[in-house]
């Protein structure tokens, strides 16, 4: 009976592969619209998509059941108003994926949705004596962040078949914890792809050089202006909150810093980009605003500044890749910093402070992430050089941690090849895995 699946599957693995995608966060549409490309790229029998997602995996042929950002929600009490419609898109997800009758699942974000819809997706194939799809999760749960939070694995057994890890110590953890899991580089890497190779030697560095002089003359900035670029989120709930914090410390800052400026690259989401220009119309400095911003031109908009300011996030990882120093920020509502205060192992917040386990980028979190605080740090990092270039030179350090190994490097620089990106070994993770299954 194996032997008759397996060659049901391999059979299955020579035909067009239907694929189900679930994304939730603008991070995620851009993982998974690599992904797909990635997928087409080694896949050449054809496949179909469905799921949910944004408009970077549209692009890529998906299709979304409802619109990505139904799903960003993120904290304890920020959850409540919005149980109702996420049971309502739940089971929407679920029909969908029954109708569509998937080869694959691969869940990206949104992990307590993304939970169910597997758990339930499995439970169902199970009752119709279905074939049950292959079900990945690509980004682990963040567990090692928690006090206990290994524990949070387990629920995991049984309903996904393999784990995508982006960080290099969570394979280890998943496969400790009874979980098939691959180490498959960090997503952020692969924006050094996007215009050139020059990430791909073992004698260049991931570096991303933006066009400062571009920047500068596209947008009618002379010469002295001091650039700050302001990452303020993803999430609609992270700007509605961060902004007013965000205005208040650059009123504080314009005092003693010269010509500052202000350039804010957005994601696609057009309630994001709408929030946003509500909110800088009651400011007293001038902005640069970025609606929906390419890769170019928010690197190029990195390389114009002195300093940056962002909300916690995959961003702060592009900003290393861009060189440039920043400030990291992030608040929650009262219930949940408390119960995050309880619940967190971690001293820093950051990912490079996590990785080299200290305080390179200043972080100003929870209760102690004031206007005051933050427009003290920028300060600092603005007047101080030694600084800035103690997070350059830090950023290699963090950078060469999460994507190929040494050897990988040496190899593609001797082969004249290209290293691989983080989504082909997705892909390829993925694809291998099926042929195989049985």
């Amino acid at each position: 009976m194996r032997c008759f699946f397996r060659r049901a599957f391999s059979c299955r693995y020579y035909h067009q592969l239907r694929v189900f995608l679930i994304a939730g966060e603008p991070s995620g549409d851009v993982i998974g619209s690599r992904l797909m490309a990635s997928l087409n790229q080694l896949h050449p029998f054809g496949l179909k998509f469905a799921g949910v997602g944004g408009p970077l995996m549209e692009k890529q042929g998906l299709t979304s059941e409802f619109p990505m950002d139904d799903l960003s929600v993120m904290g304890a009490l920020e959850l409540l108003p919005h149980l109702f419609k996420l049971r309502a898109r739940l089971k929407q997800t679920l029909v969908a994926a029954e109708i569509f009758q998937p080869d694959i699942v691969v869940a990206i974000d949104s992990k307590g949705f993304s939970f169910r819809v597997l758990k339930q997706l499995r439970a169902k194939c199970m009752e119709q004596q279905r074939n049950i799809p292959l079900s990945i999760l690509y980004v682990a749960p963040s567990v090692w962040a928690w006090k206990g939070g290994e524990r949070q694995l387990w629920k995991w057994i049984g309903i996904v078949d393999h784990i995508l890890c982006i960080l290099p110590f969570e394979e280890s953890l998943c496969k400790q914890n009874g979980l098939a899991a691959t180490f498959v580089g960090h997503p952020a890497l692969e924006d050094a792809f996007f215009d050139s190779n020059r990430a791909n030697s073992w004698t260049l560095k991931w570096h991303i050089e933006g066009d400062k002089k571009n920047f500068f003359s596209s947008h009618g900035l002379p010469e002295g202006t001091t650039l700050l670029s302001l990452l303020p989120g993803s999430r609609l709930q992270e700007v509605k909150r961060m902004m007013p914090i965000y205005r208040e410390t650059l009123e504080i800052l314009k005092d003693d810093i010269c010509n500052l400026t202000v350039t804010i690259p957005t994601t696609f989401s057009s309630q994001l980009i709408q929030k946003i220009e509500n909110e800088i119309t009651k400011w007293d400095i001038p902005v640069v605003l970025l609606p929906g911003a390419t890769l170019k031109q928010k690197y190029d908009a990195f390389n114009a500044s002195v300093v940056g300011l962002c909300t916690s996030g995959t961003i702060v990882l592009q900003m290393q890749l861009a060189r440039l120093p920043c400030v990291v920020a992030y608040r929650a509502n009262t219930i949940t910093e408390w119960l995050v205060k309880r619940s967190t192992q971690l001293r820093y917040m950051s990912l490079p402070n996590i990785l080299l386990d200290a305080p390179i980028i200043p972080e100003a979190a929870l209760s102690d992430c004031t206007p005051s605080r933050l427009a003290e740090m920028l300060r600092r990092l603005l007047c101080d050089d030694a600084l800035r270039q103690e997070q350059i030179f830090a950023a290699e350090k963090v950078l060469r941690k999460l994507g190929a190994v040494d050897s990988e490097r040496v190899e593609a620089c001797q082969s004249g090849k290209q290293i691989t990106k983080p989504s082909i070994v997705a892909a390829r993770t993925i694809l291998n895995l099926f042929e195989t299954k049985g």
